[in-house]
C-alpha cells in the first residue's frame, strides 16, 4: 500500500489495517521459521507496510498532519 492511499483513509481504517498488517507479519515470520515461506520479501514488504502506517498513525498525534473525515451520507 502506498503512502498517498493510506492518507486517504479515516483515522480507524489506518488503525485497522495496522493490525491486520502487524497479524500477517506474525503469521510470515512464522511461516519463514518453519520453512514454509516460498518467497522471503514478503516479510520485508509486510514490515515496511507497518512502518508507513505507524508513520502516519505517529504525524497525526504530533499535529504534523490532520485526519481525513469522510462524511457519512
Amino acid at each position: 500500500m502506498k503512502i498517498n492511499e493510506i492518507r486517504q483513509l479515516t483515522r480507524e481504517e489506518i488503525t485497522q489495517r495496522l493490525t491486520e498488517a502487524q497479524i500477517e507479519v506474525q503469521n510470515l515470520r512464522f511461516q519463514l521459521a518453519t520453512h514454509q515461506l516460498d518467497n522471503q520479501v514478503k516479510v520485508r514488504l509486510a514490515r515496511r507496510n507497518v512502518a508507513r502506517l505507524t508513520t502516519i498513525i505517529h504525524e497525526y498525534e504530533l499535529g504534523i498532519k490532520t485526519p481525513v473525515e469522510k462524511s457519512k451520507q
